[in-house]
């Protein structure tokens, strides 16, 4: 981690007490559905915010979900969960994404299109995992915030730029430019906000699933395969599939999911 990249996160704001408050719920083994719902329904912009995500058409549900307590049902507190954090968070952020070529409402939907495969894709065989697997798939990116930051402080956009096309690869880029890559600065940033080291984990090893604990390294398998297959421009192509399917293969995965997962998010 660069001297620059962790001062900024150690100038980022505590997370409001809504985070922490659901996040105590979801910790909690003696928590209920309901201590969830009461706690989300307190704040009715987080409330609005989760709805607008709960119905959006990635999910393919044909009835509209207009109540908390619908969606924790249907979706379960861990991709609810999933929801509230990534509306706080990024609400903590100023937010300019321009050196990576893309904009704020792009940044939203790459977030939006990797937590859909990973639920369709998991939500059958591996929905123990989305606990984990759902607030990281909304979360993972976030460290491209401030290195987005960080380029433009340095003006070096135009070298990223160079960077991203000689190297095909955005994580590679971003080292070879400012020295980390956005899983570091993501897992470093949820670890100072004392987030679990689960989430940590398979955050800050998504991209070396070799170097995750036991317990995570299939979450994490998981994680990497599907920001492979929904790249940074969020667009989902035949390229990006067959590269995403060569780590199901590498990791044993369950491939028969996987491509029924992926037609529904395509």
């Amino acid at each position: 981690m660069t001297e620059d990249i962790l001062k900024k996160i150690k100038q980022l704001p505590p997370l409001p007490e809504s985070a922490m408050q659901i996040e105590a719920v979801y910790q909690d083994p003696d928590s209920s559905f309901n201590d969830m719902v009461k706690i989300l329904e307190k704040d009715p912009l987080l409330t609005a915010d989760i709805l607008k995500a709960a119905n959006s058409p990635l999910y393919g549900f044909s009835r509209e979900i207009n109540a908390i307590s619908q969606a924790v049902g249907l979706f379960g507190m861990g991709t609810v969960r999933g929801f509230a954090l990534a509306s706080i968070v990024k609400k903590s952020f100023t937010l300019d994404l321009s050196p990576y070529g893309i904009n704020n409402d792009m940044f939203s939907a790459l977030s939006k299109k990797q937590h859909a495969l990973i639920t369709a894709w998991c939500i059958r065989k591996e929905n123990r995992l989305l606990g984990v697997l759902s607030p990281a798939a909304f979360l993972v990116e976030i460290g491209k915030v401030l290195i987005a930051q960080q380029i433009i402080t340095d003006g070096k956009q135009e070298a990223f730029r160079d960077a991203l096309v000689n190297l095909g690869d955005v994580e590679a880029a971003e080292r070879e430019i400012v020295g980390v890559d956005t899983p570091e600065v993501s897992a470093t940033i949820f670890k100072q906000w004392k987030f679990e080291a689960k989430l940590v984990d398979v955050i800050g090893n998504c991209q070396n699933p070799e170097k995750a604990t036991d317990e995570d390294r299939r979450a994490t398998q998981i994680l990497h395969a599907v920001r492979v297959a929904v790249p940074i421009n969020g667009k989902v192509t035949d390229d990006s599939i067959k590269a995403a399917k060569e780590l199901i293969e590498k990791y044993e995965l369950n491939m028969e999911s996987f491509d029924t997962a992926i037609e529904n998010i395509r």
